[in-house]
Formats: structure tokens, sequence, C-alpha cells
């Protein structure tokens, strides 16, 4: 499994990467003990290290093993290799794992550095020794792209004391919230992390917005997650709101708290609102004066979007908000910029998320294959369902594991149909639920203009239905225009059916196996006097 911020081994708290000369016995002592002081498990370069032309293996691992670098930049930092080659170590690391890196501009002024001027020119780079131009080159890159964080400069404070202690504090906040804990097993997840923050970099706007849509149990949360994890360190303020539709659902003052949330994490300081229209008003003009990274998750309506950001200029230049939905329309709305809609798991994704959750290996027992490839297939590619079968079958024996398959063919597993649920129990529209359950039952694979047609017929005003349906990622359109419902999915329709009357079969509203319809013709006279 690849390497990547939500699984990487974190050795140490901070790296501080500084010239020696300039600042080892004055700032950066001062800022090392403040650090330890503070309980922060700070490296420190050794000044004793023989220092040749490559860094040293230990040092690269303190560099890779640190959540955050703190690049101290200071007059003749340029004129040190060693630095700028820790320094392009840092920056990759950001890359890889999503390290945070802190500039901190120590008797320099910031735009030198970004402009590479005066001392951080390319002819200063490296020393008074020849240094070949792609090196020089690749060096004033990173040292442009350092420059460009939101760091420290050291002459808007009145003493090195005032700014140690407000570069410390800033540590122990972004250490408290350096990475949300994702899922143990995150198979798949880089790739989808990179072809978002992909977009982002092809975006030229002020703010970039983003939607991640799909039906429950594809991992939308997960991916928020991870996309969190890889950028946040680049912003001034970021805020991750969870499970805005229970909030809103279970909390008369759901909107009010979740402006709170908002406000407290962005500007890191509690806050306390007493109205939504008193939050929408502070967040217009707090916010937007910052460079945030803004998640709001699982949102259902667009009053939601309304209480929180909705508005791109409500946040500052270079800020990124991400909206988690089941419903694309809300997306449609407030006019994302990219629409990322997830899609089931491949095969072999699939079967390895679900060996190490069912075995604790990446792959399946050998004499488990065939079981655990059925298992899949009934999964249809629902990391939900891998992880919760997967688990579930953990350690049990090959009777055990065929008993499981045998009653999922019948009644599906309640824990993945409660999260598939969520969205039909979300549709307010009696006629909207009569339709996805009509389709579920009997209208699989059938062009979507002759099934409109057959329920515009039972007067359930179906053209509007199957559009909020298909926006709410409950019905797709397949080739050809046909109608398409994920397995499980389907199987939570007819089990809504199946419970209206577990035992009479004639009092279901629908029967859509042939078994079934004849048994209730041949069988039950009584329901077909009363019928006709």
């Amino acid at each position: 499994m690849a390497s990547s911020s939500w699984n990487h081994q974190w050795i140490y708290d901070v790296f501080i990467n500084f010239r020696g000369e300039d600042t080892r016995h004055s700032f950066v002592s001062h800022l090392y003990a403040a650090l330890s002081n503070a309980g922060i498990n700070t490296f420190l370069d050794d000044e004793k290290l023989i220092k040749g032309s490559d860094l040293k293996p230990s040092l690269l691992r303190a560099i890779e093993g640190s959540r955050i670098s703190l690049v101290v930049l200071s007059t003749n930092y340029t004129s040190s290799r060693w630095c700028l080659d820790e320094l392009d170590k840092i920056m990759d690391c950001r890359g890889t794992y999503g390290q945070i890196v802190i500039p901190i501009f120590y008797e320099v002024d910031p735009s030198h550095v970004r402009k590479g001027t005066h001392a951080f020119s390319l002819a200063a780079a490296g020393g008074d020794g020849y240094v070949e131009v792609d090196v020089g080159m690749k060096w004033m890159r990173v040292l442009n792209q350092v420059a460009n964080l939101s760091g420290w400069d050291l002459s808007t404070f009145r003493t090195q004391a005032e700014a140690i202690d407000k570069i410390v504090k800033d540590v122990l906040t972004k250490l408290e919230k350096a990475v949300l804990f994702i899922t143990e097993y995150p198979v798949g997840l880089d790739a989808q992390v990179e072809e978002v923050i992909g977009f982002r970099e092809d975006h030229t706007k002020n703010v970039f917005t983003v939607g991640i849509w799909g039906m429950g149990g594809l991992g939308k949360t997960t991916l928020a997650k991870s996309i969190y994890n890889k950028i946040h360190g680049e912003f001034e303020g970021t805020s991750f709101i969870e499970n805005i539709r229970e909030v809103c659902e279970n909390d008369r003052r759901g909107h009010i708290h979740l402006q709170e949330q908002l406000l407290s994490d962005v500007l890191e300081t509690q806050v306390k609102i007493h109205s939504t229209a008193f939050g929408i008003s502070m967040i217009k003009k707090k916010i937007s004066r910052r460079k945030a990274l803004v998640i709001l998750d699982d949102v259902t309506t667009f009053e939601q979007l309304k209480a929180l950001c909705a508005n791109r200029e409500w946040l500052g230049v270079g800020s990124v908000l991400i909206v988690t939905t089941r419903d694309v329309h809300l997306l449609n709305l407030i006019k994302v910029d990219r629409v990322c809609r997830m899609k089931e798991m491949d095969q072999n994704d699939s079967l390895e998320l679900f060996s190490w959750h069912a075995f604790r290996q990446a792959s399946p027992r050998k004499d488990f294959i065939e079981l655990s490839r059925n298992v899949v297939a009934y999964c249809g590619g629902l990391p939900l369902a891998l992880e919760v079968l997967g688990s579930y079958l953990h350690e049990r024996k090959k009777k055990e594991w065929r008993s499981v398959l045998s009653k999922l063919k019948m009644i599906p597993n309640d824990q993945v149909q409660e999260k598939l649920r969520i969205s039909y129990d979300g549709l307010k529209d009696e006629l909207q639920k009569d339709i996805f359950l009509d389709i579920c039952c009997f209208f699989i694979g059938k062009g979507r203009a002759c099934v409109t047609e057959i329920l515009n017929g039972c007067g359930l005003h179906a053209d509007i239905g199957i559009t909020v349906l298909i926006e709410r990622s409950l019905v797709k359109v397949e080739r050809n225009n046909k109608l398409g419902i994920h397995d499980l999915v389907r199987d939570m329709g007819r089990e809504i059916v199946r419970e209206s009357s577990t035992k009479g079969l004639g009092k279901r509203t629908r029967l859509w196996s042939p078994e079934d319809g004849h048994d209730v013709l041949t069988n039950n006279t009584k329901l077909l006097r009363d019928w006709f």
C-alpha cells in the first residue's frame, strides 16, 4: 500500500530547518527550548554532524518522520547547500505525506525570497562553489514554494519572545488537528485524492469549490478526510464539519451549532452566536479575510449550505470549499467548479479491501479465494459493504461463510441497509418513494422514456420524480437511456417492500418474483376476490 499522510509513521512532531551560522545560538535555540517545554517532540540537527555532499540517512528519516517542518529563512540561508537540500526533501515530503511546512522569515524580507532577489537569487544559491543550473533552478523553485506558504515574519513582532510564543501556539494547534483518522486500510485512496487535487491545480479562480457526490457507502467522507490530510497545512484556517445531516435532524439549533463550529475552527478561538442570520454575517465578515479550507460533509439541504459557506465570496483568496452530498442538485445550485462523482471500486481493489478486513492481509487465504470472490461480487464495489462483511466474516469457518452468503440472497445485511436507506428516507414526496420502489421491483434495465410513460399513467409524475431519484444517487441512467440501480440499493428497496408484510405475500404492495406471484394467484383466492 502506498505511503500517505493517513498511514505514515511519524517519529517527531517538528523538524527545524535553519542556517546554523545565523540562528543556532540565538533564535533557533530559544525556539527549540520553547517547543520542548511545550511538550513538542522536536528534531534539531546536531551541529557536530559531519556534513558531506549528501544528506545522511538518519537526517532523511527525521525529515520524513516529522509532522511539521519549520523553515527558518535567514540572511545566509542560501549559502548552504545542506539547508537547500534539506528544504528540497521537506517540500517533497509535503507533497508525499501531507507534511505541514511553516516558513519563518528571520531578518529577511519575504518578498526577496518569493522573487528570488538579493541573497535569495540563483547566483547566491549554494554559496561560492559551482552549482549546476538545473540544481540551482530546483532550489529556487522550492524557495519560491515555501515563501508562498502561510508563515511568520519576525519583523512584525515587537520581540523574538513574542514571536516564539505565537509560533509554539500555532504548532500546538496544528498538531491537534494535524491528521483526521480515515480508515485502517486506505485501498485506492491515493489516486482519488490526487485526482481532486489535480483539478484544483488546473483552476485559476480565487476560490476553488468542489462537490463529492454519490450514493451512501461509497466513501465520500473518507475521500474528503483524505484530501484534508493532504492539503490542510497550506491554509491559515481549516474546518471539517462532519455529519451535517445528522446534526440538523437531531438538534433544534443545528444550523447555529454548525456555524459556531465553522467560525471557532477557522478563527482558532471559541465563538458563540445567537441566530443563524448573525452567524452568516460573522462568516462573511471574518472568514472572507482568511485563506481557509472548509469541508462540509453529508449536506442534504440548501438551507444547510446557506447557513455556512454557500457563497464563494464568503471565503478568502486561495480558499478551498469541499461539499460531500448524495444530491447533485445541491452542488448545481451553488455552482461548484467541479463535481467528482464517486464510483464503485474495481474488482481488484474490492478484493484487496475485503481481504484486509476478512484476513488482515492484502489477498484472501488460498482456501477462501472462491468464497471471497462471491462475497465481493455481492458487494458490487461498495466499500461500506466490503468493510462490514469482511469484518463480520473474519476468523469464521467456511460453512459459516456459506450460510452468510445464502442468507444475503434473502435478507440484506442490516448495517449496510441502514446506511443506504438514508437516501430513501430523505425523500419527502411519497410519490417519489413509490417510483423508486416500482423501479426496484419492475423496471431495472428498462428504457427511461417507457418507464416514465407507464408511471405517468399511474399518476406518479415520473418526469420530475425520476430526475430527483437520479440526483439523489438512488437511480442511474445507463447505456441506451436505460434505468439502472446498484444491486444493494435494489435489495434495499425490495427489503422495504418485504418488511411491509414479512410472512403474508398477498399483503405486500409489490411482487417482483414470478414464484411469489404464482403463489398468490393460485393459493390466495380470498385476496383475488377482494381485488376483483
